[in-house]
């Protein structure tokens, strides 16, 4: 641990900018993954069980079960399910409604990793250009000992190559996070689609086995 503080600490001001977008990174993955396993359901368990009530004409127990389920998934069917007795169109608004209230929910925030890997990359390409003129400036000034010069141009390219390692580190930490994020979040909108036009479709091929008629346009 020492030894990386000292590490650290030989990369210069700098380095304190990419630990700030480290911090950043750090808070987003962790959040992110918190929202999106409690946004997770098993999806084929869940649309079972809705098709089961659905073609046993109870509507309201796959109300409940979408109400105790809490997820994304679950409240985007049921806003369809509480429209059964109004038109197939209706139904369909009102589950495109919902999702457009749940999606960006779970898209949030997760698009700013790439960006804190770009800024990151780009705080440690300027962290270490300003080191190797730190390096230049102290080497080309007049009453410096010869056998000093190599001491100082050594420790200002080191001084460099620390910020630059440190920032392609945290660039690589957040696009390894971006993309594991991005993945569930792109299952979690595809499973939303595809429960969406199923529901849609099982209420409208049993319309009679749920006892409910389409209200007159």
């Amino acid at each position: 641990m020492a030894t990386l503080w000292e590490h650290y600490q030989e990369g210069g001001w700098a380095m304190w900018i990419i630990l700030f977008w480290l911090i950043l990174a750090i808070a987003i993955i962790a959040e992110r993954s918190v929202y999106l396993y409690k946004s997770s359901i098993n999806k084929d368990a869940f649309l079972s069980n809705i098709q089961k009530c659905i073609l046993a004409g109870d509507i309201p127990k796959a109300v409940k079960m979408c109400s105790a389920a809490n997820v994304p998934l679950a409240r985007i069917v049921q806003a369809g399910l509480v429209k059964v007795n109004r038109p197939d169109e209706e139904v369909q608004a009102a589950m495109d409604e919902a999702a457009l209230r749940e999606i960006p929910r779970i898209a949030a925030r997760t698009p700013y990793l790439a960006l804190l890997s770009n800024i990151s990359m780009l705080s440690a390409l300027f962290g270490t250009v300003m080191g190797l003129i730190k390096s230049f400036n102290s080497v080309s000034g007049e009453g410096i000992d010869p056998s000093q010069k190599a001491r100082l141009l050594a420790f200002g390219i080191s001084e460099a190559m620390h910020c630059t390692a440190f920032g392609l580190a945290v660039a690589v930490f957040g696009l390894i996070g971006f993309a594991i994020l991005n993945g569930q979040t792109q299952g979690l909108e595809d499973d939303i689609n595809e429960s969406s036009v199923r529901v849609l479709n099982l209420v409208v091929a049993n319309r009679q086995k749920v006892n409910v008629q389409p209200a007159a346009g």
